[in-house]
């Protein structure tokens, strides 16, 4: 198969490409200027010469690709009838709203079962699941090279460490809301105290919690830009600016209890507001620096971003196939996947979340066991190259 790969310079996108590669597909990148999401005519003659393309009376590409799904391509390889394979691991990503999400041409994937139902209820037909991947040689190969470095080289041992987005800053969209009536930001306030306690269950869908007369009032106060490219569900949205709320707060607050009671470290993007007893190391790139922490942290802790609704995190995926122990909030398909306490370690409160860490700090040989056992499921089952076949079937 010949794929025209584009490149938007996305962390994975060159552990895709070996992938392809090893499979024994031909791979071209190709980069574009694209500006929002509108198809240009600059835009538009580039992709037509490579459409256009011929070899032996056929097409010579095969299939458009690209990690998550951008409108406007959809839009030309609809118009030059050109297979476009998305592969999505963004949550949400809000241009599934567009219209083109619907074309033919389209073999889209999440990695999220609640979100793959949702798109299809909505008639979406071109939504598909999968799992999200990783790159299995590459990073067995740099497992064996850091285990064969001298202890003078080696860094990022932490107990333990956080890696990603604390989100308290322009993203915490809830925060920025200039005015609720009291009693309504009074109750939402509550759900979401409630929510941080809760992990597996998502009050903001359960009517028990927020009902739709809620989600009426807040919609009254919280305005959006409505430009007409979208069909965008606006109640939805307002219940991931709810969920990404949670996210800032129980991120701060178990980091919080983590840096009282153990030597804990966090890397995450500029501009973070400091946490006590935490100490920040800034950003860590994901091919070399991040599978290094992930290894050599004796703890490595996920604590998934709520508007993932029940899919295994990315970041679940890279701590284990570089051979990093994991303790994890409980998430549905995390639970379908793996087995708790054999590949991994699921928390079920917050409480448990810290209280396990106690546990495992002080037992090395089962939790690195557990290490190794998580890693070798995630080779097997989670490699590109096991994946990619059916990503790439057009079926």
């Amino acid at each position: 198969m010949r794929i025209l790969y584009y490149d938007w310079d996305e962390f994975n996108g060159e552990d895709c490409r070996d992938a392809m590669r090893r499979l024994g597909h031909q791979v071209d990148t190709i980069r574009l200027n694209l500006q929002g999401f509108d198809v240009t005519p600059e835009i538009e003659g580039t992709l037509k010469t490579y459409f256009y393309k011929k070899e032996g009376g056929r097409k010579y590409y095969d299939l458009l690709y690209s990690f998550d799904y951008f409108p406007n391509l959809s839009a030309l390889c609809s118009k030059y009838d050109m297979p476009y394979v998305s592969w999505v691991f963004d949550c949400p990503h809000y241009t599934l709203d567009s219209h083109t999400a619907s074309n033919d041409v389209n073999n889209i994937y999440v990695f999220d079962k609640i979100l793959c139902r949702y798109m299809q209820d909505k008639g979406v037909k071109t939504i598909k699941y999968s799992p999200l991947g990783v790159n299995d040689i590459r990073l067995s190969k740099l497992c064996e090279k850091m285990d064969c470095e001298t202890a003078g080289h080696i860094f990022y041992q932490h107990d333990v460490c956080f890696l990603g987005n604390l989100y308290d800053n322009e993203y915490n969209f809830y925060d920025q809301v200039r005015y609720l009536p009291p009693d309504l930001k009074e109750y939402i306030d509550l759900v979401i105290q409630a929510q941080e306690k809760i992990f597996g269950h998502d009050l903001f869908t359960d009517e028990k919690a927020i009902t739709n007369a809620h989600i009426s009032n807040l919609l009254k106060y919280i305005k959006f830009e409505k430009t007409g490219k979208y069909e965008m569900d606006y109640e939805r949205v307002i219940r991931d600016i709810l969920r990404k709320k949670v996210t800032v707060n129980e991120r701060r607050n178990i980091l919080t209890k983590m840096g009282q009671r153990f030597n804990t470290v966090l890397y995450t993007m500029p501009g973070a507001r400091p946490i006590e007893g935490v100490c920040n190391l800034g950003v860590a790139d994901y091919y070399n620096q991040m599978p290094r922490v992930f290894r050599r942290s004796k703890i490595n802790l996920n604590i998934t971003l709520r508007s993932i609704l029940s899919g295994v995190p990315l970041r679940v995926l890279d701590i284990m196939a570089a051979g990093g122990f994991v303790i994890t909030d409980y998430h549905q398909e995390i639970a379908e996947y793996f087995i708790d306490g054999e590949d991994l370690v699921m928390a079920y409160t917050p409480e448990d979340m810290i209280e396990k860490t106690a546990y495992y700090l002080k037992h090395d040989i089962e939790r690195q066991e557990i290490a190794r056992r998580g890693q070798q499921k995630v080779f097997e089952n989670f490699s590109y190259t096991r994946l990619l076949p059916t990503i790439l079937s057009l079926d």
